[in-house]
């Protein structure tokens, strides 16, 4: 059950950031997707590997960005907050994991696919960075981004 703040505090710098951080997911998605259909990269080593971080990471920015969106619109309780922080932190978590097996997959890629592992790697910077910042917006707000509680 959630209620409205009786005082709405402004949400729209994290949905900017997480929105960033999607934007850059989408990509990294789409660009490592597409190696499955072609014939040269569709075994590459390290590309199911990556796969099995880059879904989850996924999810947790989608989630985050719902329970950011919930919040900017007034409704509030503990348990959105505390999802929205699990999502930031979990989605940081499994970015680690996907950058381990992107840089993996550059070693192995074939040598006319080396610079497009070099974009996706840097998609995926981006997209961390912006979480990494969405983490760091949240403990300014005052909330616990271990615990998912408010600090004050």
């Amino acid at each position: 059950m959630s209620y409205y703040f009786p005082y709405r505090q402004d949400w729209s710098t994290v949905l900017e950031y997480l929105n960033y951080s999607l934007n850059g997911e989408q990509m990294v998605c789409s660009m490592t997707t597409q190696l499955f259909h072609i014939p040269v990269t569709k075994n590459l080593k390290g590309h199911a590997e990556m796969h099995n971080h880059l879904i989850p990471a996924s999810y947790h920015r989608v989630t985050a960005l719902g329970c950011a969106k919930r919040l900017q619109s007034g409704e509030y309780h503990e348990s959105i907050i505390k999802a929205l922080v699990a999502c930031v932190n979990n989605g940081l978590k499994q970015d680690k994991e996907v950058t381990k097996w992107l840089r993996v997959m550059r070693e192995n890629a074939p040598s006319e696919f080396k610079e497009f592992m070099d974009t996706v790697i840097d998609w995926q910077q981006k997209t961390e960075e912006s979480l990494a910042y969405t983490q760091q917006l949240l403990r300014g707000m005052g909330f616990d981004t271990e615990n998912g509680e408010s600090a004050y």
